[in-house]
């Protein structure tokens, strides 16, 4: 039998930790390859690390044919939703893959619905195997994933989660998302220093967990409110926050925003000095 390992694919779905693909091989060498791997016609859609283990050790294996794929798109969507139902899925990957997953749909969607143009040749209906003919059909049972609710549904987060995986899907650098993978740094942080220009956020990496977590620290810090603090404040007890009408106090707002600034100049060229020692050293 010849199967063929696609790399797109394989790439797909986030690896395996070695302590994960450790686990696995001492079960498939105990126990044998229990699960068949899944191809579409000669590629191998799912199995990839049992595949591989089995080859290293020569051990048989079972293969079974999802007669169902029309299309890449369809096998990206059944990939996911295989992982989405995996325990050993973190909630940033899930919430990736449910990204991942609102995209193809909303893409096919708009494809489906587009007119479509007028050829001499419109009504032959052969087509090369594993086009997109037909993977439209099944629209109408798939859920759109419109909402932020419906994606968290999806991938068992919170509303809340799903907005910091967007933003950490969006802005964060390569370095960033390794740490969060790795454990790290929680989501809530890798989220806060996404929000950094890239060199920061490169820069925070390469300084480990530590600087990374005072980083996201800084940034928290540096969107508070700053507290306003009235003239007769000796008055109050140590540390008491005074509140103020709006148009109270605006020089004491102007000179500690103004401070704020100062602090962050000062904190940003740390960083950038970081950087510099960092990049001289390798």
């Amino acid at each position: 039998m010849n199967i063929i390992v696609n790399e797109e694919l394989k790439a797909y779905i986030d690896p395996l930790t070695p302590e994960e693909y450790s686990s696995l091989e001492r079960s498939i060498l105990a126990e044998g390859c229990r699960d068949a791997l899944v191809l579409w016609g000669e590629v191998l859609v799912d199995g990839h690390n049992r595949y591989a283990i089995c080859q290293a050790h020569g051990l048989p294996f079972q293969t079974i044919q999802n007669t169902l794929f029309k299309s890449m798109e369809d096998v990206h969507l059944w990939m996911i939703d295989q992982h989405l139902g995996r325990r050993s899925v973190s909630d940033f990957q899930r919430g990736v893959l449910a990204l991942r997953k609102r995209e193809i749909i909303a893409e096919r969607r708009a494809r489906t619905q587009a007119p479509a143009p007028a050829t001499a040749d419109s009504e032959d209906t052969s087509s090369p195997p594993w086009d997109d003919a037909g993977s439209g059909q099944e629209l109408a049972t798939v859920p759109p994933l419109a909402s932020r609710d419906d994606i968290a549904k999806a991938a068992r987060l919170s509303s809340n989660q799903v907005v910091l995986i967007e933003k950490i899907r969006n802005q964060a650098t390569p370095e960033v998302v390794a740490a969060l993978k790795s454990g790290a740094i929680s989501l809530n942080a890798a989220a806060a220093v996404a929000s950094l220009p890239a060199q920061e956020q490169v820069a925070a990496a390469v300084g480990g967990a530590d600087e990374l977590k005072q980083a996201a620290k800084r940034v928290r810090e540096a969107k508070r409110p700053p507290r306003v603090v009235s003239a007769d404040a000796g008055d109050q007890p140590e540390g008491a926050a005074i509140d103020a009408s709006p148009g109270d106090d605006v020089p004491a707002l102007k000179k500690r925003i103004a401070q704020l600034e100062k602090e962050n100049d000062a904190l940003r060229k740390q960083v950038l000095n970081l950087l510099e020692k960092s990049s001289r050293s390798a």
